[in-house]
């Protein structure tokens, strides 16, 4: 087995020792879990996710709850004009 030396700030620290205390077991068990756990998946996907995440270039939108009614979406187009209606007919013709 290998030892893993690594410096962490002291909240940090507290806060890994508060969840290893809470869930009964060491700082050093946790830690390990935490990182099988990081490095464990190999879905392309979440890889990419980490990696934008990591370069600051991730956005989380949240998904509404409730899909807007046809009625609520009309209420909020109103005035907007037929600009985009405009466009999509100009680039089906160019076509």
């Amino acid at each position: 087995m290998r030892q893993l030396i690594t410096r962490l700030d002291d909240e940090l620290h507290r806060e890994l020792k508060r969840r290893a205390i809470a869930e009964g077991r060491s700082v050093n068990a946790l830690v390990t879990e935490l990182i099988r756990r990081g490095i464990a998946g190999n879905d392309k996907k979440e890889l990419l996710r980490a990696r934008l995440r990591a370069l600051g270039r991730s956005s989380n939108i949240p998904r509404p709850k409730k899909a807007a009614s046809l009625a609520d979406v009309l209420k909020l187009t109103r005035g907007t004009g037929t600009t985009v209606s405009e466009a999509l007919a100009a680039e089906r013709r160019r076509r």
